[in-house]
């Protein structure tokens, strides 16, 4: 069913009072040495595959059909012919299962939950990670996040119990139908049954007390990954693969008491290699992302990021040769395909790379989330489950190519700048000290940043809260002057600042051309991203003409 000329046999197939002639001339020879085999139609079409393989043997086939009452084959040659052509597949075939052996990755593979939306994506990526078994890629562990919108739907069952309405009835269903769907046995029905059943007599609890404490948002959230787990593992144990359901602490995943953003115990390494050395390595661990317990066996939540984060973390502590994340795109792309349908997907990006494209806007794994694989050197590989013969885009501590003018450009809307100029003689420490003094006063988080002596700009996204914008505006109004700019946009370009005089003087032709102002700029010193703001209207223009430039040979300045 793989077969690159399967489509050309179909005809043949079809027509079986047909046979074929089958010609077989040596690669960049010119010498007449041409064996002519005649087949009967029923057997060309798996010969023509095996043929059709590049590494399988040094010929070229070429074929075309004749009618059987046309041609008057010689019966031994055709079996000699044949015995020598079975020969070479038995040798093709030894040598091809000995390569795939030693190719054999060990890997964590790990999928979000639109990619387990539903019975029928909980049955395709059961299949697939069958499949990538088959080929070579043996998952030690599979992390995978709670079942399509369960998250959003466990947080809304919350504030409805708040107001005094208790009722799980859509998150019930979306997991029973999925056991009914395969015929799941009893003790899986009873284990997410269960689970459900205390979820339900928890939203009780808020119910009667009033009260959704972050402790309890926690607990709350976890039934989705939970249940998932389960279904997961016992879909795999369907279909022949060996799998066994994990709640994330049951395999050393420990954090600190942060509810709502707790992070990693630093021993973390040590807990989940202690943990999965109990593990037979033929059982593939399917491993609650998100979530985690802390010393008094209360269970957190990991935060942005969390269920990559759980997977990059058994990645690394394991030694293992990859870690995959999974998607629904074929890996990181040049720049968002919503805006630019001609956007490439990345063969390879740095750690730095990817994490200034995540900072910056780019869907790709959080900073966070990349910092364990960052620190043991495991790459990780970013998929597509919609397309998995795509090879994807890995993140490694080498830089991308350096071919590359520019490696993608990324961008955020919505953002505020903030323009501060000191109305005092303070020297540059002084005034910056109280600048930033106010900024952590007031719990906000600064995106770019450009200053001289007695001047700072800076950036702020629209996920900062309001209220504590304009109270800094306040505070600050004693000692300087604030102009405020709202709906900009911040344009990043990732690239090696080695490159940056030619990839400004492109980027300022564009922007010359399209009428385009920049506001601000600013080269990160982390030294792989030149960043611009501008205002929104102008972003969508500026964004395609730049990759046209950079990625399309189609600049028009």
């Amino acid at each position: 069913r793989h077969c690159p000329v399967f489509t050309k046999a179909t005809p043949i197939l079809s027509t079986p009072t047909h046979k074929t002639y089958i010609t077989l001339r040596k690669k960049n020879s010119t010498s007449n040495n041409m064996k002519l085999i005649l087949l009967p139609a029923t057997t060309t079409a798996a010969l023509l595959c095996y043929l059709m393989v590049p590494t399988s043997l040094a010929f070229q086939p070429s074929y075309k059909v004749a009618k059987s009452s046309s041609i008057s084959p010689t019966s031994l040659y055709l079996a000699d012919e044949i015995k020598e052509y079975r020969r070479g597949l038995s040798r093709i075939n030894n040598k091809d299962s000995k390569a795939k052996k030693d190719t054999d990755i060990s890997c964590v593979f790990k999928f979000g939950g639109s990619s387990l939306a539903d019975a029928s994506r909980i049955d395709y990526v059961a299949n697939l990670i069958k499949d990538q078994i088959e080929e070579g890629n043996k998952p030690r562990a599979v992390v995978c996040s709670a079942m399509g919108k369960t998250t959003n739907n466990l947080l809304s069952a919350g504030e409805f119990a708040l107001e005094g309405k208790v009722n799980v009835d859509a998150i019930r269903t979306l997991h029973s139908s999925t056991m009914d769907e395969f015929g799941y046995p009893q003790s899986t029905r009873d284990e997410v049954d269960a689970l459900l059943d205390e979820c339900e007599q928890m939203l009780t609890g808020v119910k009667m007390i009033q009260e959704l404490s972050p402790k309890s948002l926690d607990q709350l959230v976890s039934y989705g990954e939970r249940c998932s787990v389960r279904i997961m593992a016992q879909r795999l144990n369907q279909l022949g693969v060996p799998a066994q359901a994990f709640d994330a602490w049951d395999v050393g995943v420990y954090t600190d008491s942060q509810f709502g953003d707790a992070k990693l115990n630093p021993d973390y390494e040590e807990t989940i290699a202690k943990a999965f050395a109990r593990i037979d390595k033929d059982v593939v661990a399917v491993v609650t992302g998100f979530i985690g317990h802390n010393k008094d066996g209360k269970i957190t939540t990991l935060g942005r990021g969390g269920s990559d984060l759980t997977a990059t973390a058994l990645g690394a502590s394991l030694g293992l040769d990859e870690i995959q994340v999974w998607k629904d795109v074929d890996g990181i792309l040049s720049t968002d395909p919503r805006l630019v349908p001609q956007a490439i997907p990345l063969d390879q990006v740095s750690f730095e790379e990817a994490s200034e494209l995540a900072y910056f806007g780019a869907q790709v794994l959080h900073p966070i989330a990349m910092q364990p694989a960052m620190k043991c050197d495991v790459p990780v590989r970013v998929k597509n489950s919609y397309n998995p013969s795509a090879i994807g885009t890995i993140i490694k501590q080498d830089k991308s190519d350096d071919s590359r003018l520019v490696t993608a450009i990324t961008f955020k809307r919505g953002i505020t700048v903030l323009d501060i100029c000191s109305t005092q003689m303070l020297g540059a420490y002084g005034f910056l000290a109280r600048v930033f003094a106010e900024f952590e006063k007031h719990k906000l988080s600064v995106d770019v940043l450009a200053s001289s002596e007695v001047s700072v700009s800076l950036t702020l996204d629209k996920k900062q809260d309001t209220s504590e914008i304009n109270q800094l505006i306040s505070d600050l109004g004693d000692c300087s002057e604030i102009s405020r700019k709202d709906d900009m946009s911040i344009l990043t370009l990732i690239t090696d600042v080695e490159k940056s005089s030619q990839v400004l003087a492109t980027a300022f032709r564009v922007f010359a051309e399209q009428d385009i102002m920049v506001e601000m700029m600013s080269q990160g010193a982390s030294k792989v991203n030149i960043s611009f703001i501008i205002k929104t209207p102008k972003l969508e223009e500026a964004v395609k003409h730049l990759h046209a430039c950079f990625f399309e040979e189609e600049c028009l300045v």
